[in-house]
């Protein structure tokens, strides 16, 4: 029996894949170890693969894709339904495999290795402007301890903090000026990243 269809739960060392011929049949239920998984996908003729759209999903599309293999990556809400049993590997490599075959599945396109560094980059920015936010919001409350209110906005902080810090009139203790002193300095870098 020719396999037509693999449903691949995809892990970070041990893979679950799960494959069925046109009738539905299955033919196989396998483990794999990360490093078998070419190999073992280059014995099969090309066929439909299936799986979630996850860590490692689009390296393993466009691996599979090389072989000859047709692969359709899913958002994991739209392969939960499909899941008969409790949530196993085995489990869900036969729901991936149900799912990919309906008619009705919405199927996430595949991103080439360029499109996957451009939203990495947008991710990591993405971390550094939540970071400043929250330093920025952080320095504004240690502020408001001590009666000084500053107005919304990075550079309000940015802009006031060094003459707080400055000001000897101002009755904020040296303890937490040496904190909101290295928080500026935290915040001037990050900025310059951004």
């Amino acid at each position: 029996m020719k396999i037509t269809t693999i449903g691949i739960d995809l892990a970070k060392n041990v893979f679950q894949i799960h494959g069925v011929d046109q009738r539905g049949k299955v033919i196989v239920r396998k483990r794999l170890r990360r490093q078998q998984v070419l190999t073992h996908f280059a014995q099969h003729p090309p066929c439909l693969v299936g799986m979630e759209a996850c860590g490692g999903a689009h390296f393993w599309a466009r691996k599979l894709q090389a072989q000859g293999h047709t692969v359709r990556l899913m958002a994991p809400q739209f392969v939960k339904p499909y899941v008969k049993a409790n949530k196993t590997d085995a489990a869900d490599a036969e729901a991936i495999c149900e799912a990919v075959t309906r008619p009705s599945m919405r199927f996430v396109p595949i991103k080439n290795a360029d499109q996957q560094a451009i939203l990495s980059l947008h991710r990591a920015r993405q971390d550094f402007v939540r970071a400043r936010t929250a330093q920025a919001n952080q320095i504004r409350g240690l502020l408001a301890e001590y009666g000084i209110t500053l107005a919304q906005g990075i550079s309000h902080v940015a802009n006031r903090l060094p003459e707080i810090i400055e000001d000897a009139d101002q009755k904020v203790h040296q303890l937490a000026k040496s904190k909101a002193n290295q928080q500026t300095t935290l915040q001037s870098s990050a900025t310059k990243a951004g």
